[in-house]
């Protein structure tokens, strides 16, 4: 039997240098960090009385509690929530709900635990991004998400189905989870009251009347009735306002509105593409830039519904009335605490106009990609839109000489 023997080395300086820069060498250069934040859509509430301030922590996945004092904000408590919480509201009883919009689900916080916990967590919708309390007779969460999502096949029976029926036409796409604050459900995910759909796209902004009776929800891209069509279907000239015969038989209604060459020199010969049409509500019709019928070629109807309005205590699909064309990305909601008009900020895109001319057919970039504005709903319903940018000249062109300079003055 051999017997066993411990062997010692010993390691030269200049050896054991190379070996304990070796890891170093392999190990890759770090990469540059990048940061995945969804928008924050309500991210502050304050207490009943005031006293504490809820933030929510949107990396972090947190909901972060502040003392208000005369001197400023004095952290107290960080409570994990969800992942991404892009909005949160403090219930009458005194709850914090947070909207963790990666998650799907809204956690309810219990601040006056020590330390303040997550009490109870709710499985919504595909998407949630914001939340509101509101009933004149009844107290209710509204919790806006998108219409889809696979929490939603586990609630059949309500308004629209439990199905988000994919590959049906005419289906709304923007959902409003509605649960009672007092009792939000005892099964795992709690337990909704309603589920209303609403035929616009995605929803993101609610907002609550002055008496709490009616909840207001706002498509977020709601787009402004302008589709594309196919290059297959226009027709191979410059000739927006006359038609041709696709290979001698189909007939389409107008070619492309052009320019046809570059500016050059040299002139080069624009390609044939598609184009964007826009619906008219005054004529009923599809258009082009120039105003030429495209029904022919676009097979569908396009409502623009974007803000909808509805009792907070019926729930009522029928009782539900919309503003149309407010904008086409509608963000955030408001209502006036004294006329209880509805202050909606959004901003429009008028896409259809080729190259972004001020009128249509323009040949040249102007930079008009899209508007900012206000709109201000109030009974009819009536949409009165501001433009908050209305010292911006859009017929001039970045290459005219500006005129607001004098030349003979020195600049200092």
């Amino acid at each position: 039997m051999r017997s066993s023997r411990c062997i010692r080395r010993s390691w030269s300086t200049p050896a054991l240098a190379v070996l304990l820069w070796l890891p170093l060498l392999s190990a890759p250069a770090s990469a540059d960090y990048v940061l995945f934040e969804s928008g924050p859509v309500r991210p502050l509430a304050l207490s009943s009385d005031g006293l504490e301030l809820y933030a929510t922590n949107i990396p972090d996945g947190e909901l972060e509690i502040f003392d208000v004092t005369e001197s400023g904000l004095v952290k107290t408590a960080s409570v994990q929530v969800g992942l991404e919480p892009v909005a949160v509201a403090v219930a009458s009883d005194g709850n914090v709900w947070v909207v963790n919009h990666l998650s799907d689900s809204v956690s309810i916080v219990d601040p006056t635990l020590s330390p303040p916990a997550v009490v109870q967590t709710l499985i919504v919708g595909d998407e949630p991004r914001d939340i509101v309390f509101a009933g004149d007779t009844t107290d209710r969460a509204f919790i806006t998400t998108a219409h889809r999502g696979q929490h939603r096949l586990t609630i059949p029976g309500a308004i629209g189905g439990g199905d988000p029926q994919f590959l049906q036409e005419g289906i709304g796409r923007a959902d409003v989870w509605v649960f009672d604050v007092g009792s939000p459900g005892t099964s795992l995910g709690g337990d909704p009251v309603e589920i209303m759909t609403f035929f616009t796209d995605t929803p993101r902004a609610l907002a609550v009347s002055n008496n709490g009776a009616a909840v207001y929800v706002a498509g977020f891209h709601s787009g402004n009735q302008t589709t594309t069509v196919l290059e297959t279907f226009i027709c191979d000239s410059f000739n927006p306002a006359g038609g041709c015969l696709l290979a001698g038989v189909l007939p389409l209604p107008a070619g492309m509105e052009g320019p046809s060459t570059n500016v050059g020199p040299p002139a080069v010969s624009a390609p044939f593409t598609g184009a964007i049409v826009k619906f008219n509500n005054s004529t009923g019709n599809w258009e082009n830039g120039v105003g030429t019928n495209m029904n022919t070629v676009v097979p569908f109807n396009l409502p623009d519904n974007d803000v909808f309005v509805f009792s907070a205590d019926l729930l009522s699909a029928g009782g539900v009335s919309s503003w149309d064309r407010v904008g086409t990305i509608l963000f955030n909601m408001a209502v006036h605490p004294v006329s209880d008009k509805l202050y909606v900020s959004n901003t429009e895109s008028p896409n259809h106009v080729l190259f972004e001319g001020a009128g249509g057919g323009g040949s040249t970039v102007q930079g008009k990609l899209s508007l900012s504005q206000i709109s201000i709903l109030s009974g009819g319903p009536t949409v009165d839109i501001r433009h908050l940018n209305k010292h911006i000249d859009y017929t001039k062109l970045h290459t005219d000489v500006p005129d607001l300079v004098d030349p003979t003055q020195k600049v200092h």
